[in-house]
């Protein structure tokens, strides 16, 4: 690969520094605090010195943007640094090793650089606008990825339950129903950041989800875009990063779309 743009560099250095943090951590560990005002939703002291860890990095480096974390908030991610320090809390509390740590540079109000490490499987999926999505495992110099060719009838598509918005219950499940009818399998891994890297690398081939939040979807939705996929909100418009997302390669994502009903 050539050389990237300074911000996917600064992307990936904030993803992997969060990750550091977290491996070194360990799985199931820091204390739990449960959030009242949405029931299932956790930080732990690990999400919170990840977070502080690449909001230092960023400072730094980040060229004056403004941070916009999942646990400290922001300004708003119109133009910012939008980063999630641990995507997949439940799992990492639990000791499951499902969990990741994204990063992105919003500029004006559509990701441009962005960053996904697991930080428990070494592994980390990179893009930039116009750059192309990567993946490299570990030490190993990156590959390009792409998003898969299959067609609906043989696809694995990844999805989320939006078990904290119970509101958009039937509507998920309407589509969850016809999704499962249609493609060959669904997973439900716990981490959406990574189903989304998984969709770009070609491991899964769609996505679905509604009520998630920016920093859950900015990094995933670019890599996704940037290797060759479709990444649409639930009426097929432009609106995915405000969390309610369908992604995947051209046949699978139509396929998406209709079933959502839009």
């Amino acid at each position: 690969m050539g050389s990237m743009s300074r911000e996917v560099e600064v992307a990936m250095r904030a993803a992997e520094r969060g990750a550091e943090v977290v491996r070194a951590a360990g799985l199931g560990t820091g204390t739990v605090a449960h959030r009242k005002e949405l029931p299932g939703d956790y930080v732990t002291e690990v999400d919170l010195a990840s977070e502080e860890a690449i909001a230092k990095l960023l400072s730094a480096e980040g060229g004056g943007v403004p941070v916009h974390g999942e646990e400290s908030g922001g300004d708003g991610v119109h133009d910012a640094w939008v980063v999630d320090p641990l995507d997949g809390t439940t799992n990492f509390a639990h000791g499951f090793p499902l969990v990741g740590v994204s990063v992105a540079l919003v500029r004006d109000g559509a990701p441009v650089s962005g960053a996904i490490c697991a930080p428990f499987l070494r592994e980390t999926w990179f893009a930039g606008s116009g750059e192309g999505a990567w993946h490299r495992r570990a030490e190993d110099d990156p590959v390009r990825v792409s998003v898969s060719t299959r067609e609906p009838e043989r696809a694995v598509v990844g999805t989320g339950f939006p078990f904290r918005r119970k509101e958009l219950l039937a509507r998920y499940l309407r589509t969850f129903d016809g999704a499962l009818s249609r493609f060959e399998d669904l997973r439900r891994p716990g981490a959406a950041a990574l189903d989304l890297a998984w969709v770009a690398a070609g491991a899964f081939d769609g996505f679905f989800e509604l009520g998630l939040s920016p920093w859950d979807v900015a990094a995933g939705g670019l890599l996704i875009e940037e290797a060759g996929g479709v990444v649409t909100d639930w009426e097929g418009g432009d609106g995915w990063l405000g969390g309610d997302i369908l992604a995947g390669g051209q046949a699978v994502h139509a396929e998406l779309l209709r079933l959502a009903g839009a």
